[in-house]
């Protein structure tokens, strides 16, 4: 049985993830074109994130794709994270308890700890540990932009992003261990499967060896 001050300390929380959700959330009274802006910005980016990276994967060099092969394990291992925590703790969205206003239609599902967030602070922690410094730092701001526009539109709370930060930094911490052992040959191994499945390409100068 959970002593009183652990149900007040969670209650008193979780009141105040609700203010602060409320204090975010767009009105009624919210302009069209404010809520189409934070539409794109809640939705496309995560689907421009995939070839920014391949991008950058088929013209950068040994130390960059290795740098990128990390940040995509980090994404892995937080996503597992959130999805275990999401399994074993379902949090409901704010629409799901009526609460606010939901501007983007999603499905009911657990939102804590946010996947989209995860998946680019993820990406961007992993990147500044390996000195990517300005390509972390624009991921990373991407993200939190991704992440204020979704409870903006009312499909996440604000715990929620810290969350998605927290899985990303302990991800980060339990990738970065293993990979000073294994993170050479994995690289190698991972470059081997890209020349042999984009032998033409390379042949003929489209992408990088």
């Amino acid at each position: 049985m959970q002593s009183p001050h652990l149900v007040s300390s969670s209650s008193l929380l979780e009141h105040l993830n609700h203010q602060v959700f409320l204090a975010i959330n767009a009105g009624p009274d919210t302009p069209t074109w404010l809520l189409g802006c934070a539409r794109f910005v809640a939705t496309v980016p995560l689907f421009l994130l995939p070839p920014l990276l391949l991008g950058l994967w088929c013209w950068g060099d040994r130390a960059k794709r290795g740098a990128l092969l990390r940040a995509l394990s980090v994404t892995v291992v937080a996503l597992l994270m959130g999805f275990l925590i999401g399994a074993l703790w379902p949090h409901p969205r704010p629409f799901a308890i009526g609460l606010g206003h939901a501007w983007l239609q999603h499905a009911d599902n657990a939102s804590f700890p946010s996947d989209h967030l995860t998946i680019f602070a993820s990406v961007a922690l992993s990147l500044l540990f390996d000195d990517a410094y300005l390509l972390g730092a624009a991921l990373g701001l991407v993200g939190l932009a991704v992440g204020y526009a979704r409870v903006y539109l009312g499909i996440h709370f604000p715990l929620d992003m810290l969350g998605a930060l927290a899985v990303s930094a302990v991800g980060n911490s339990l990738v970065w261990v293993l990979w000073q052992r294994h993170g050479a040959p994995l690289t190698q191994q991972a470059e081997n499967l890209y020349r042999r499945c984009l032998a033409p390409a390379i042949a003929r100068g489209w992408v990088r060896d």
